[in-house]
């Protein structure tokens, strides 16, 4: 896809430059996708049905994407748009600002929720809880990434 990837905070942008299928705003696809492969797709319009990758696997759904009755699950997971239903991020969990979750989130590592996100559901962590955190990931799109909890210049 020839697009310029959307800057992200925590979902490398290698890894949203490398997308190569589109569900394209305006089309309507009803039906899962499901793949062993380390691929990657963006939903630009709507989806009613599930997306699986069993290993690897970025998903990208962006501002105009809508997902519903879904279930979704890769490692990346960047979220712009609109889901319903259930999510699992096995490396990256990322929602923007501009996306609505209806459902529940797990991820295994990494969690980045923007300022203005909603999200109506459970939010649950599925690595070991007592081993040491990660350290803080380099900022995919140029800034820190880390406020360290200090959400004191943050406009809400």
């Amino acid at each position: 896809m020839s697009q310029k990837p959307t800057s992200t905070r925590l979902v490398p942008a290698e890894r949203l430059s490398a997308i190569t299928s589109l569900i394209a705003e305006g089309a309507v696809f009803d039906g899962n996708f499901h793949t062993s492969r380390d691929q990657g797709i963006k939903v630009d319009g709507q989806l009613k049905g599930n997306i699986t990758f069993e290993t690897g696997g970025t998903l990208h759904i962006g501002p105009t994407g809508v997902i519903e009755n879904t279930c979704l699950e890769a490692d990346y997971v960047f979220i712009e748009g609109k889901v319903i239903g259930q999510v699992i991020a096995r490396k990256a969990l990322e929602i923007t600002g501009t996306a609505t979750l209806i459902g529940d989130a797990s991820y295994d590592e990494l969690i980045d929720m923007h300022p203005r996100a909603r999200v109506r559901g459970k939010i649950d962590y599925r690595g070991d809880i007592d081993s040491e955190p990660l350290p803080a990931p380099a900022a995919a799109s140029g800034g820190s990434g880390d406020n360290n909890g200090d959400f004191s210049n943050n406009a809400y």
